[in-house]
């Protein structure tokens, strides 16, 4: 593993996400002096939040699993996650939604699960069930420590047992035909095949060994914090503060100090200089290089790189609960290759919709006034390569969006709001997510492990990143191990617990 030649006493870090917070509580628990500086006025990055007339919604990240990855963060400077923050195991972790009208509660109980199938799919289906479920821990057990937690600075790291176990079980094979093997309902198949849409690819056209996605949410379970999400990056920085890490809150960082080579601190919009003998920057990747760099610095995989398709959000405040609400709710549309043909080839707006329903209120009350709910509502849409017009369709795909809750039998949603806030890819893009992807850049074989951004710069000395857009990639875990990473290449010591 490469890591930061010279001296690494004082890390400043670029942005106060899950990443960064990540790396800080990392680096602070080896004895670094860490400063953390964002620009807005409190911590989250893209895991933020809008207050609204006594609503709270959370802008980012709606499913949290593999807790142990942020207590491993606490754990670092010797505390506990649970004293500073409560989780709620969500039961069902989701409930998916049909078009012919039949539905199933996701389980992270495998026997619960089963039976569920059993009784909606069939016994076959839910022996197949059961089998995959023992294939998924395996791929878990192997991906995890030599291909997701780990640095990886060439494909040769890589050259070895896991790597031909993983082969030999088909992990480089099609995602969708993975599940087929296990499952024969088509429903079932999208089920546990939608996840694809995280790392930015059809399940056609996914590998197989993004299953590990599944894995991490239909089986290890889904959980939710007390507050919302955004209780996440409040108590991780309150942790670092506490344990001597500086936040510069409200300060823009415009550029990174690089002299004779080493990034040598950054700059802030009202031209002080923080010295520093690292720099980690944790932003969008591509906007970074571009924005905080000198010209020229970005590695060549960067300038080709292929997005994730972006999201569509409307955020509600409002009187409305369905009868049969769930705290996670995806409905699928009939149509599912040609739906992601349209988002992803064609760069279109789904002319069927499959999308996710989130209602944080029914597990917590609090984010909402009394006999009221926040909901969370999802469409996945084209990137900003795609042909849509944002500025022109915004307020018409909104309308859209909410005639379709509608019909799909949300009856009475539109006329119950109350506080509403709608993000498009072209807000996503406003916030520095390049191409206005939330997803970062897609998980494509070409972008995926040792080929995607590694987490240090391999030109200019002393200078890191950490995020969606390094390894080990999209999600809550993988931005969570992506701190630790960071981390790693500054003190040059594996962190894991």
């Amino acid at each position: 593993m490469r890591t930061v030649p010279g001296p690494t006493d004082h890390v400043v870090i670029v942005g106060a996400g899950l990443g960064g917070l990540a790396a800080a509580l990392h680096l602070a628990g080896s004895g670094r002096r860490v400063t953390v500086v964002e620009r807005e006025a409190v911590p989250g990055g893209r895991c933020g939040l809008i207050a609204d007339r006594g609503y709270r919604f959370d802008t980012g990240p709606t499913v949290l699993t593999m807790p142990e990855l942020l207590a491993e963060a606490f754990a670092a400077v010797g505390e506990s996650m649970a004293d500073r923050l409560t989780l709620h195991r969500l039961d069902p972790a989701y409930r998916a939604r049909f078009a012919d009208g039949s539905s199933i509660d996701v389980r992270s109980d495998t026997d619960a699960m089963a039976d569920g199938i059993a009784t909606t799919f069939g016994a076959r289906d839910a022996d197949g069930y059961r089998r995959f479920v023992a294939f998924l821990h395996e791929l878990y057990r192997i991906e995890m420590p030599h291909f997701i937690a780990r640095n990886l600075d060439s494909p040769l790291q890589l050259v070895g047992t896991p790597l031909a176990r993983l082969a030999a079980m088909g992990g480089f094979g099609r995602l969708d035909h993975l599940v087929a093997r296990y499952v024969a309902d088509d429903r079932l198949r999208r089920l546990f095949s939608f996840q694809a849409m995280y790392a930015g690819l059809a399940p056609s056209r996914a590998l197989a060994i993004y299953a590990v996605i599944t894995y991490m949410d239909c089986v290890r379970g889904v959980h939710f914090p007390a507050g919302g999400m955004h209780a996440v990056p409040r108590a991780m920085a309150a942790a670092a503060e506490d344990h001597g890490v500086e936040f510069r809150y409200g300060t823009t960082v415009t550029r990174v100090d690089v002299r004779a080579g080493r990034a040598r601190g950054v700059i802030t919009a009202d031209g002080e200089r923080i010295a520093a003998d690292v720099v980690l920057v944790n932003a969008d990747l591509p906007s970074a290089y571009a924005e905080l760099l000198p010209p020229g610095s970005a590695p060549r995989r960067l300038r080709r790189l292929r997005y994730s398709p972006s999201a569509v959000v409307l955020h509600t405040g409002s009187t409305f609960s369905h009868p049969d609400a769930a705290h996670h709710t995806i409905d699928f549309g009939r149509s599912w290759d040609d739906t992601f043909t349209e988002i992803i080839d064609r760069g279109r707006v789904m002319s069927d919709p499959s999308f996710l329903v989130t209602s944080p209120s029914h597990t917590d009350p609090a984010l909402a006034p009394a006999g009221r709910h926040t909901h969370y509502v999802l469409f996945p849409a084209p990137n900003l390569a795609g042909d849509v017009d944002w500025t022109g369709e915004r307020e018409r795909y909104r309308d859209h969006m909410v005639a379709t809750l509608e019909r799909r039998g949300y009856t009475g949603f539109g006329g119950a709001i109350e506080v509403e806030h709608l993000t498009t890819p072209a807000d996503w893009r406003a916030q520095g997510m390049t191409m206005g992807a939330p997803f970062a850049a897609a998980h494509t074989f070409g972008q995926t492990g040792p080929f995607r951004a590694p987490t240090l710069d391999r030109r200019i000395d002393g200078l890191v990143f950490c995020g969606s857009n390094t390894q080990p990639g999209v999600g809550v875990p993988m931005v969570l191990v992506s701190g630790r990473l960071a981390a790693e290449r500054v003190t040059g010591t594996k962190m894991d617990r």
